[in-house]
């Protein structure tokens, strides 16, 4: 039997199909109600199970006797205690660079959102008014991208073929990368005082935990633009709405929440300069299909009795 607590796994492109004729027992766990979103009562009984964002802790994998494996839908895997797979010996794989794609042109619409008013001009019109605003333009704006892996290096590109000059600051700078592409490599608090626009494509954790914070948020220039499309701790919302309100800070797109469905008390989701979307950056039907794809081959393997590909804690599995 597989168990999924991601909602998106199952359901797109092919996908479908490919768990029929494999005849999988296939359960989706995804009661928001429930802290493991009903995990625990169909845990016992899985071979596997593929991972949305509900945290895999090691009291989930003491139930799951059964288990072969712990899959990812997706590629940030911190939701995953991923030494407690290993000492129970369970793989731990994911599905990188399946939905770049759809991420980056989330980022790009959320730039353009801003610069635009999009939102705001919706709003006017549909409740009966016509409030034209003056936007502005993303040619000969500086884009600056906070993680160049696969997702910040499609909207690199991307950001490019818009005429905007790209900086980016990364753990493990690709110079090969940047020279192709016109992307300048700087730390993170230089390329927050040049950039007009700062999108972040960091893993969460306690290492990112508050990357962006007041003092950080200080170093940006009065009119830019942040976009959270990495996970929700690793922006303090106190601090961007204490920001917004003293005009040190222009607009803020967030599609990544620390609790989710998010608590909409908080004075972020009032605010007139705040965007946001639910959790839907890799929400398309091509990268849903492309993760799919992706699991169901990790799926095939293990429940084969074979090395799944693209192990997070291979070297570590090796040497137990």
């Amino acid at each position: 039997m597989i168990v999924s607590t991601s909602p998106g796994f199952g359901k797109h492109g092919r996908v479908p199909e490919l768990i029929a004729e494999r005849g999988w027992e296939f359960i989706t766990c995804t009661d928001t109600s429930k802290p493991d979103g009903g995990v625990s009562e169909h845990i016992g009984r899985a071979d596997a199970l593929v991972v949305g964002l509900v945290p895999v802790t090691p009291e989930t994998l003491e139930q799951g006797g059964k288990l072969k494996a712990v899959i990812k839908h997706g590629v940030g895997v911190d939701n995953i205690d991923i030494p407690a797979c290993t000492a129970a010996g369970l793989p731990v794989c994911n599905t990188p660079a399946a939905n770049a794609d759809a991420v980056a042109e989330l980022a790009v619409g959320l730039m353009f959102s801003m610069a635009r008013w999009i939102p705001q001009g919706h709003v006017s019109v549909t409740g009966g008014g016509w409030d034209r605003r003056i936007g502005t333009q993303l040619g000969g704006k500086t884009l600056g991208i906070v993680g160049l892996g696969n997702i910040g290096k499609r909207l690199a590109k991307l950001a490019r073929g818009l005429g905007m000059q790209v900086v980016a600051t990364d753990m493990y700078p690709d110079e090969a990368f940047a020279a192709e592409h016109g992307v300048t490599f700087l730390s993170l608090e230089e390329l927050l005082g040049q950039s007009d626009y700062v999108s972040l494509h960091v893993f969460g954790g306690a290492d990112n935990a508050a990357l962006i914070n007041e003092d950080t948020l200080a170093l940006m220039k009065p009119d830019a633009k942040l976009i959270n499309l990495a996970r929700g701790e690793v922006v303090d919302l106190d601090a961007v709405v204490a920001a917004l309100d003293a005009d040190r800070l222009g607009g803020v797109a967030i599609d990544a929440y620390v609790s989710e469905p998010p608590d909409t008390t908080h004075p972020i989701f009032s605010h007139p300069r705040a965007v946001f979307t639910p959790h839907s950056g890799a929400d398309t039907k091509e990268a849903l299909e492309n993760v799919g794809l992706m699991v169901i081959e990790s799926l095939d393997a293990v429940l084969a009795g074979e090395t799944p590909p693209r192990m997070l804690n291979a070297k570590e599995l090796a040497s137990r």
